[in-house]
């Protein structure tokens, strides 16, 4: 028997009534967030903290050659500005290979510090965004975002330090 437009629509009515309560219910857990300013939690670790002062340590010689060969530029720009002839070309020349040897050595010292930083935080944020995610669980939230891209929230939804302790608590225990 077909059934009538009007009882159609009581009957779509009656259905989405009986399905708003579950709809409703599942949009209020779904709306429960959480916000992390994940830069921060992550570069706050003690392994970030220590890797980073490794990285100071093992490119340190390095830039201290990029700081002595500028400081050779600048003396012979000050030698050249009293040279003339032959000496003045010849400081010219040296000037020049010198400033191709700085600019080649900044640019490989830079690439291999992006190469080990780049390394470092794809490994510590693989380990962090785990550990969001635990806590998002542990505490029921359906989303949990960056704070860099919210533009207000209640210091009460900020998980940032909670994430950082969780970072360092887990990387002590072996």
């Amino acid at each position: 028997m077909p059934l009538n437009r009007m009882t159609r629509t009581l009957l779509h009515t009656l259905l989405l009534v009986t399905l708003l309560p579950s709809s409703s219910a599942l949009a209020q857990e779904a709306s429960r967030i959480g916000v992390i300013d994940f830069q921060t939690a992550l570069l706050g670790t003690a392994e970030m903290l220590a890797k980073s002062k490794e990285l100071e340590e093992k490119y340190k010689p390095r830039q201290d050659e990029l700081a002595q060969l500028s400081q050779d530029l600048q003396d012979l720009q000050q030698k050249l500005q009293s040279a003339s002839g032959n000496e003045a070309l010849n400081l010219q020349n040296q000037g020049q290979r010198k400033q191709r040897e700085a600019q080649r050595k900044q640019e490989d010292l830079q690439s291999d510090i992006e190469y080990d930083r780049n390394e470092i935080l794809e490994s510590g944020a693989r380990v962090m965004r785990d550990i969001v995610s635990k806590l998002a669980e542990e505490r029921g939230l359906g989303v949990v975002v960056d704070a860099s891209t919210t533009f207000f929230f209640k210091p009460a939804l900020d998980l940032t330090a909670a994430a950082t302790e969780a970072y360092n608590m887990q990387k002590q225990t072996p």
